[in-house]
């Protein structure tokens, strides 16, 4: 992207930002699915304080919302106009495409007219399920998410950090790390704002990092030496089993990570207006809460 594009989209941003937004009625529901999540869970407090109903779609809520329960699906949806959808454990996994496009059927059956999909950069396995939404006739939005920030401090990293290692089966990659509030806030604004109907739109941070650069910014917050070290698949495999997660997740890292994402985009600005949040902000705010802190654990 060249200086002077750049410079365009920043204006028209800007632009963007001083129209009057068209918003839709608060009147109905807003199912957010995986509102306890990494981005659900700021979806849902960004609606909330704009005077919105939501209801948070997890396992554990009333009604619960189950992926794997279609019985589920009705309830949850009863009353509901709008859906934010997140599906775990990633949209490029088998099945998922079926599982989406059969979710978004059932919501626009049952009255939902707006539907919310997050999705993955670079994710080509994951297009099946954007299509499958789109192809129900809702006025759809689609949010391709580089990796999260809150990656290290939420979920898949966190032990990692703690314990002073990062470890990947990639060696060279970079990453354009974006925070989990500024997804929120894009899809809120899909959400409520008519004009991001029948838009896709890409997110990232501010600035390309290798993990090396994570590990230097994170020993740097935390006063203390963490590492990264890049490892072969099947210790990987190895280490997702351990900690209960996918082996699949391998795979998808690799693919993500093997250059197609090394770029910036500039979804965050174009819909917001503001710049994406730098990962050092991110890093100092987590550090200050003690979450890396060994005693934590």
């Amino acid at each position: 992207m060249t200086n002077t594009t750049k410079n365009e989209n920043a204006t028209q941003a800007t632009d963007r930002s001083t129209d009057t937004h068209v918003h839709t009625d608060a009147g109905g529901i807003t199912l957010v699915i995986g509102g306890t999540g990494k981005t659900g869970r700021k979806v849902a407090e960004g609606l909330t304080a704009q005077g919105r109903s939501v209801r948070v779609g997890s396992r554990r809520g009333e009604p619960a919302f189950d992926w794997n329960d279609a019985t589920t699906w009705l309830p949850a949806l009863e009353g509901v106009d709008r859906v934010y959808v997140t599906y775990y454990p990633d949209l490029a996994f088998p099945g998922a495409a079926v599982q989406v496009t059969a979710f978004a059927e059932v919501a626009v059956a049952a009255g939902a007219r707006r539907l919310v999909l997050l999705s993955g950069r670079g994710e080509e396995a994951a297009r099946t399920s954007e299509e499958g939404l789109k192809a129900t006739g809702a006025d759809w939005t689609i949010v391709r998410s580089s990796w999260f920030n809150q990656n290290f401090d939420e979920s898949f990293f966190l032990d990692s950090v703690r314990a002073g290692e990062i470890v990947l089966p990639t060696a060279d990659a970079v990453e354009a790390f974006v925070d989990t509030s500024d997804i929120a806030d894009v899809v809120v604004a899909a959400l409520t704002d008519d004009r991001h109907i029948g838009r896709t739109y890409e997110l990232s941070g501010p600035r390309l990092m290798g993990f090396e650069d994570v590990a230097a910014e994170l020993s740097k917050v935390t006063g203390r030496e963490i590492a990264y070290a890049p490892i072969p698949m099947e210790d990987y495999r190895a280490v997702l089993r351990e900690n209960g997660l996918p082996e699949e997740f391998a795979e998808l890292f690799t693919l993500i990570l093997d250059g197609r994402n090394a770029h910036l985009v500039n979804g965050v600005e174009e819909v917001l207006g503001r710049p994406p949040r730098d990962f050092s902000d991110f890093a100092r705010e987590a550090a200050a809460t003690g979450v890396w802190d060994v005693r934590a654990v």
